[in-house]
């Protein structure tokens, strides 16, 4: 069993005394797992770095295993590792598509989308409205996609203003009349391009991480997201 893909590297872990097992998200082969050999070596560990865009060939002699990668660098994206913020952005990427991705599951959108956003990381001040609508996109690839066309209850299409924590529709100020204070907020840069302030941002990351914790968690078992969201938001806080 082989074949070749390229992707980004979400993980990597030592496998005995020279070996590392990565992790890495493909595009034609989703989440999918192998062991580096000599991984821990100088000449191809600086190469694993999260984030970092590979061409990965795999082999295995049969399909359910675990299998051998080989590798070779694409991009590195190198530039991220200078920026603290993108840093944390990087890694809670790369933590929530290791958390959420079923294994070997092909995404092809989402693979795309996170392509895009691994890109601005680093190299564009707007990076954290994107990730915003990033945690929309995984949560819409994993089937549990917000319904923002129009007022749940008035289906009013202007002045959408919350999001119901139980359906994950909008709501308009006007529907939302005195249950307002139990709504989560839809700020404009969950509608559209959005001002880029990381008040809205924090405050759209408090909508999707609901949705993030109480259904796709709780489909996966219960699992606490991972830390790296939480540092992120502490750090885009910090910064606001």
């Amino acid at each position: 069993m082989d074949w070749r893909d390229q992707g980004a590297l979400l993980s990597v872990r030592k496998h005995g005394e020279t070996s590392a097992i990565i992790e890495v998200f493909t595009e034609n082969h989703g989440r999918h797992a192998g062991v580096v050999r000599g991984g821990t070596s100088r000449k191809i560990a600086p190469i694993l770095q999260p984030g970092a865009q590979l061409d990965v060939a795999w082999r295995a002699r049969l399909e359910e295993h675990i299998g051998s990668y080989t590798v070779e660098p694409l991009r590195s994206r190198a530039l991220i590792l200078s920026d603290r913020s993108a840093l944390a952005g990087l890694n809670a990427i790369t933590a929530l598509l290791g958390f959420a991705l079923p294994e070997r599951e092909p995404h092809p959108q989402l693979y795309r989308q996170t392509q895009a956003m691994l890109d601005l990381l680093g190299t564009n001040e707007a990076w954290p409205t994107a990730y915003l609508k990033w945690e929309m996109a995984l949560l819409e690839e994993m089937g549990f996609g917000l319904d923002l066309s129009g007022c749940a209850v008035t289906g009013a299409i202007d002045d959408l203003a919350y999001v119901s924590p139980k359906s994950g529709r909008a709501v308009s100020a006007e529907g939302a009349g005195e249950w307002a204070e139990k709504l989560l907020p839809l700020p404009p840069d969950m509608l559209g391009p959005g001002s880029g302030d990381l008040g809205d941002v924090i405050d759209g990351l408090k909508t999707t991480g609901h949705f993030l914790m109480h259904q796709l968690a709780h489909s996966l078992g219960d699992k606490p997201l991972p830390e790296a969201r939480a540092r992120l938001i502490d750090r885009l806080r910090r910064e606001a």
